[in-house]
């Protein structure tokens, strides 16, 4: 008697080889530290100039085109271009000034270092291990999460979009308490926040290396000042 053909079982193959992988690597649940950053915006809601979605809305819409397009997203690109890591770590060493920002990129880029290790192993992140290992590199977070999405197959577009939504994600999630922001408002910031993350995407394209590093001085000023506040609930 004839059997009826069963269909296949489901393999991450089916999904595509890497969206898994890279669900899982973006997830705010991934144990890096973040929910413990707000990245300069915990000044500006000292100051009063952040209190409600809308004012949180248009802080992280010129975080994200400013401080995450010519820093991470570009570092992010031009490790995609094959810019040697150990250049880009001190680029970006150089280039985040503000002493409490360099340290959260070093301790969310040294987590991803350690989970990517045992979760997603490549030849190129042990060679990023090594270097931060033995001195001669950081290890900042944007590089960690290029070097393992790199190898998992991610293109350098998909790479960028998740990772820059990533970023405005834990900074939301951290408004909602901080702020306090409801939780329905913070997924209609970041709803609008799809359309700043689709603009960064376009910008990084057009960047040239004379732009890595271009900063925003009222946003690097708060993220200094916020070493000195009186009461935090962040680290940055």
């Amino acid at each position: 008697m004839p059997t009826t053909p069963q269909p296949p079982s489901p393999t991450t193959a089916s999904v595509g080889s890497y969206q898994l992988a890279l669900q899982q690597l973006v997830d705010s649940a991934l144990p890096t530290g973040a929910f413990a950053h707000s990245l300069g915006f915990e000044t500006y809601l000292d100051r009063g100039l952040v209190f409600d979605e809308e004012s949180f809305g248009v802080w992280l819409g010129a975080f994200v085109s400013q401080a995450l397009t010519y820093s991470d997203g570009l570092a992010i690109r031009f490790l995609y271009e094959d810019v040697g890591l150990g250049e880009l770590d001190a680029l970006l060493s150089a280039s985040l000034l503000p002493r409490q920002v360099r340290e959260a990129s070093f301790k969310m880029g040294s987590r991803l270092l350690e989970i990517g290790a045992e979760v997603f192993p490549s030849p190129a992140l042990e060679i990023y291990r090594d270097l931060v290992t033995t001195g001669r590199a950081a290890g900042h977070q944007p590089l960690a999460f290029a070097v393992v999405a790199r190898s998992l197959g991610v293109p350098q577009q998909e790479a960028l979009a998740a990772y820059l939504f990533a970023t405005a994600t834990s900074l939301t999630q951290n408004a909602v308490r901080a702020i306090p922001l409801g939780q329905n408002a913070g997924q209609r910031v970041l709803r609008k926040a799809h359309d700043d993350v689709a603009a960064a995407i376009n910008s990084i394209a057009r960047l040239t290396p004379d732009d890595f590093g271009a900063v925003s001085p009222g946003l690097e000023i708060s993220q200094m000042r916020h070493e000195r506040q009186r009461a935090r609930m962040f680290m940055s």
